[in-house]
């Protein structure tokens, strides 16, 4: 499923293998400006790069000079920044743009920014006459390990996250490394509790490896984060290749967003970064896989510190036991509005399980501040 390459730019190359819609994932140093990277991008008449005002002045020029030998017309459009913004009158800033420029159906569409920039580029792509090629550039941890992979796009709406979406998967996807430098401590840390999940719920030996090479990611070596990224991509590109719409297996990926999507909705989005929210709730849904008899405590403190040590919350804002149970009932897992946790059958196996209420609310106390 993965291969060093022989552009020495790319360092791995991932595939997700989904029949006519299976595409590499290219994981490197300088892939940005180096024309190369995108010789496997359908050819067209233009294309539109969407990213935000924090990104685009960073990195959006390269992309372009890149990208001018292969599309006759390169457009931008720069959307405002922050969780916040992941609504219906951004989305339409996309559309908005598109439209005006005459951009036909063979248009290919670059998400060139973080989680939000990817979730709402890829979900105009869906919508936009009925779907148009787009291309997955993600420039923050969080994207490159997790959200810029296996077609899950999305807007929030206010009483839910990722409520309004698509599956819709990308034509490929660029992961430089490089883009990593740039990134805000408190939003790489955000981005390590998505590699961190991978561990529990599928290879205890990169949980091992995160643990022991901690210090080595922080510091943004890159041969680090190269392994990192390309473990985190092989594991879930294993998981989306059997079960692409989530009827299944998928859902085991959403360790901790149940808790997390709560303190997220609950606090407000933007409040707290989704990263954030994320390790705060796989380290509620451990102590829910305790209560519920599946995994000893030693597991428990062992991961609540590396969570900790990764300079991410193990402790979640007091919203209220029957205020988290309320957004709960609204994630996309709750069947008839009984809530399912993904929780950790066993050290890393994962699965999907009902709780008693009462036992919820006990985990919730205890785990908020």
């Amino acid at each position: 499923m993965s291969s060093v390459v022989s552009d020495p730019a790319v360092l791995h190359e991932v595939a997700i293998e989904l029949g006519e819609r299976s595409y590499p994932i290219l994981i490197g140093q300088g892939l940005l400006g180096n024309a190369a990277t995108w010789q496997r991008v359908p050819a067209a008449a233009a294309a539109m790069i969407v990213s935000n005002t924090t990104v685009a002045p960073l990195y959006l020029e390269r992309l372009a000079g890149a990208l001018q030998g292969r599309f006759r017309q390169v457009h931008q459009v720069e959307l405002p920044d922050g969780e916040v913004y992941k609504d219906w009158p951004t989305l339409n800033t996309i559309f908005d743009a598109l439209l005006a420029r005459g951009c036909d159906r063979k248009t290919v569409l670059f998400a060139l920014g973080g989680g939000v920039v990817g979730d709402m580029t890829g979900f105009a792509a869906a919508c936009y006459m009925r779907g148009v090629p787009f291309v997955q550039v993600p420039t923050t941890l969080l994207a490159q390990v997790d959200s810029s992979v296996g077609g899950k796009t999305a807007i929030n709406h206010p009483l839910g996250k990722n409520m309004i979406g698509a599956f819709y998967q990308p034509v490929q996807v660029v992961c430089d490394l490089d883009t990593l430098a740039s990134l805000p401590a408190r939003e790489f840390s955000a981005g390590l509790a998505e590699a961190i999940k991978y561990g529990p719920i599928a290879d205890m030996d990169f949980l091992d490896w995160i643990e022991g090479n901690l210090e080595a990611l922080v510091r943004r070596d890159a041969a680090a984060l190269a392994h990192a990224v390309r473990r985190s991509c092989e594991i879930k590109a294993a998981v989306v290749g059997h079960d692409e719409r989530e009827s299944g297996l998928r859902a085991i990926l959403n360790f901790g967003h149940t808790f997390g999507h709560a303190i997220e909705a609950g606090l407000g989005y933007g409040q707290w970064l989704h990263g954030e929210a994320v390790g705060c709730g796989m380290v509620m849904a451990m102590q829910l896989s305790s209560a519920l008899g599946l995994v000893d405590d030693a597991l428990v403190d062992r991961f609540t510190r590396l969570v900790r040590v990764a300079g991410l919350p193990v402790q979640g804002p007091r919203l209220g036991a029957d205020r988290y149970l309320e957004l709960m009932r609204l994630d996309k897992k709750a069947e008839a509005g009984d809530i399912r946790f993904v929780v950790i059958e066993s050290p890393g196996r994962a699965g999907m399980r009902a709780a008693p209420e009462p036992l919820v609310r006990e985990v919730i106390e205890r785990c908020t501040a």
